[in-house]
C-alpha cells in the first residue's frame, strides 16, 4: 500500500494518552474504525489500514461496540481463504 505523510499536532500524544512512537498505529486504527463505521470500507480494508489481522480488527470493533457489516467482498475473501485451507 502506498503511503503519505501528514503533520499532526503533538498534543494528540497527550489527548490520546499514547507514547509518541505509538501515535501512527493509534491514528491508523482510529481512521480505519471510523471509515468502517461509516460504511466506506470493508472489514478487510479496515484491517489493512490499521495494520492488524482481520481477527484483531474484529476485536477492535467489538471493544468499541461497532456492529459488523458484511459486504460481498468479505464473502469473496472468506471463500478464497477457505479454498486455500482445503
Amino acid at each position: 500500500m502506498e503511503k503519505i505523510s501528514i503533520d499532526v499536532p503533538k498534543d494528540l500524544i497527550h489527548i490520546l494518552k499514547v507514547r509518541e512512537r505509538e501515535l501512527p498505529k493509534v491514528l491508523r486504527e482510529i481512521i480505519a474504525v471510523n471509515l468502517y463505521k461509516e460504511g466506506l470500507i470493508s472489514l478487510g480494508k479496515a484491517s489493512e489500514i490499521a495494520g492488524v489481522s482481520r481477527w484483531e480488527m474484529f476485536d477492535i470493533l467489538a471493544a468499541k461496540k461497532i456492529p459488523l457489516q458484511y459486504y460481498p467482498e468479505d464473502l469473496e475473501e472468506d471463500i478464497e481463504t477457505l479454498k486455500k485451507m482445503l
